[in-house]
């Protein structure tokens, strides 16, 4: 097979965006449009991938990382055929170069193999077929199915105009002719640039059969120009998601009310209300079931575990057969052993719970390690910030703490010790012992509420 090189251009500057943002970074499914592209152009094993960039190209390049691809700068936005001219030097002169653009972001592995087969040594371009064709190229083809010509809409005559085969702009060429063709580029027209669509007829020209062929689904060649656009992008890449999960035998309560911005994982017998959103990579065990309006970001769920509605993980792990929530939190670093329990508006922030503990209502634990069986009242504080510094709490297993309790770190309570509620406890608390630090309760007869003058 000839040498591939993939070049994604990715210099627009995206004026219908509005937004100081270059337009090959707005999110798609959870990630800028040109990292999805770049994804997907790695996925064919390219030997050379070149992303040429321009406007915002600091920008584009910090977030995308310099030595990800190679890069190839478009210092003036002089058109399509111009920005791959900008990329002949960072390419082989034999083998064939396959053209993306980093803001056609959902185009698939499968499609892109099929057009960069069907080129062999000579060219291949994507087409689509739409209702409405107006406003796009028509391709023309021969009576063998070749392509002859795209005709630009305002250019084609009557019979052409009937046409509803368009062109997508992503296209496979042969090295060896490139730089003629792309030297060989006018830019006599009313916008004043270089077409890279003009290749076309020069390869006609050179005898050098064009290969069309058709996208499967309109979206993977769809490009983003505008918000709407985006937004409509992001809807079919959720409604394939969804569709996918649905296949693969995940229980979705309304799949049109989840959003996955990254890889989801899971096990059989999972469950999905609505409301739901997945960030970076998920991971749902066997049983699973997520409740209404959770979020999850870079989450393990082991298996049977339930989430309930409105709880907020982030970089956490959750043993198998937990209980987590209603509007729990778990901050990055939560580790959960099996069976634990972390109940409503309870926030646990780097921190280990063993196996069967509890947390159940309105805590913090923060920078803190707890043991197995241990049970942790209701408005219990890990104090553990000074203003500067983080400090340790430790719980041993089968502990006790009354509600209300100030653990102020470093501070240990020790196995199967028991803390009275509204205790502040600053030192070790010995295990298996009762401790309770509060003040005496005292009543002072007669006194009498302040009453506002006037």
């Amino acid at each position: 097979m000839a040498r591939l090189s993939i070049v994604i251009l990715a210099a627009g500057k995206g004026k219908r965006m509005y937004s100081s943002l270059p337009k090959v970074l707005h999110p798609i499914g959870g990630e800028p449009m040109l990292a999805r592209v770049i994804r997907t152009a790695r996925s064919l094993d390219p030997e050379t991938l070149v992303v040429v960039y321009g406007h915002g190209g600091d920008k584009v390049r910090a977030v995308i990382g310099e030595t990800a691809v190679s890069w190839a700068e478009q210092a003036e936005q002089l058109g399509t055929g111009h920005a791959l001219k900008m990329a002949l030097s960072a390419l082989p002169a034999d083998g064939k170069t396959l053209v993306l653009y980093g803001d056609v972001p959902l185009i698939t592995q499968s499609t892109l193999l099929d057009l960069v087969a069907a080129a062999g040594d000579e060219v291949a371009l994507l087409t689509d077929v739409l209702d409405n064709p107006s406003g796009y190229g028509r391709i023309v083809r021969d009576g063998d199915g070749s392509i002859r010509a795209i005709v630009e809409d305002k250019d084609c005559a009557p019979e052409q105009q009937a046409i509803r085969e368009i062109n997508t702009g992503m296209l496979v060429l042969p090295n060896a002719r490139l730089a003629g063709w792309l030297s060989a580029l006018s830019n006599g027209n009313a916008q004043g640039e270089y077409y890279l669509t003009d290749v076309i007829e020069l390869a006609v020209r050179d005898g050098v059969r064009v290969h069309g062929v058709k996208v499967p689904a309109s979206w993977q060649a769809a490009g983003v120009n505008n918000k709407v656009q985006l937004a409509e992008l992001e809807r079919i890449l959720q409604q394939n998601q969804a569709r996918a999960l649905l296949e693969a035998g995940v229980t979705l309560a309304d799949p049109a009310r989840i959003d996955i911005r990254g890889v989801l994982r899971h096990g059989q017998d999972v469950s999905i209300d609505v409301g739901c959103v997945f960030e970076g990579e998920v991971e749902l065990g066997e049983g699973v079931s997520i409740g209404a309006h959770c979020v999850l970001k870079n989450v393990k769920v082991a298996a049977g575990s339930k989430i309930a509605p409105f709880s907020h993980l982030e970089d956490a792990v959750v043993g198998a057969g937990c209980k987590i929530g209603p509007y729990a939190r778990l901050r990055p670093g939560a580790d959960l052993a099996d069976q634990v329990h972390i109940g409503n508006f309870v926030e646990v922030k780097k921190s280990k719970i063993g196996l069967g503990s509890k947390v159940n209502h309105l805590t913090y634990i923060g920078d803190a390690e707890i043991g197995r069986g241990s049970n942790i009242g209701a408005g219990t504080v890990t104090c553990n910030y000074d203003g500067v510094n983080k400090f340790k709490t430790v719980i041993g297993d089968n502990a006790f703490v009354g509600s209300g309790t100030m653990l102020v770190a470093p501070v240990t309570v020790e196995d199967g010790a028991t803390i009275g509620a509204g205790s502040v406890i600053s030192k070790t608390a010995p295990a298996e012992a009762l401790t309770v630090a509060r003040a005496r309760q005292t009543t002072v007869a007669g006194w009498q509420r302040p009453q506002k003058k006037g």
